[in-house]
């Protein structure tokens, strides 16, 4: 009997592994679904929740899109905000991030956030066209300021309409 070739193998920690296994995914033409794990998208993407990162094609992100990215400094996984597109690259910002990330390439970004999910239930505010306010507001650390107050005094209209 033969012994069978050795096998090579490559240990890559769980950082190293998402990143590509969504490029995998998207790059196939699949959306992908992931629980998110972080606070810097709160309020409108929270810990837990489940997302669906889908293919950029040859389309790219827009002012206020929420993207899927490796960092190319850090080289970690980030689910950010587009707050400014500047030549060809993205200045992103997590909602609840003091600094943007800086300047992210095409080439870096792995996929768009299409929907968010909280407790098996669509979350409907943050991507529809709220979302340029959000990033004007993010970009100039406005959104916190401005969204405390009008939570507060929002808040028992709400609990009303969606108790």
């Amino acid at each position: 009997m033969t012994q069978p070739p050795e096998l090579m193998t490559h240990q890559l920690s769980g950082s190293e592994i998402l990143p590509e296994l969504v490029k995998e995914v998207l790059g196939k033409g699949g959306d992908c679904r992931l629980k998110v794990k972080g606070f810097s998208m709160s309020p409108f993407i929270k810990d837990s929740d489940v997302v669906t990162i889908s293919p950029v094609y040859d389309a790219s992100p827009g002012f206020g899109d929420v993207i899927a990215f490796v960092h190319p400094k850090a080289d970690k996984f980030f689910i950010h905000r587009v707050v400014r597109k500047i030549g060809g690259a993205y200045l992103v910002k997590g909602e609840n991030s003091l600094e943007p990330d800086g300047l992210i390439e095409r080439k870096d970004i792995l996929g768009i956030i299409t929907r968010v999910e909280r407790d098996g239930k669509k979350v409907f505010f943050g991507l529809g066209p709220e979302r340029f306010l959000i990033a004007l507001l993010t970009r100039t650390n406005l959104l916190f300021p401005i969204l405390r107050p009008a939570w507060r005094m929002f808040r028992p209209i709400a609990r009303m309409f969606f108790q």
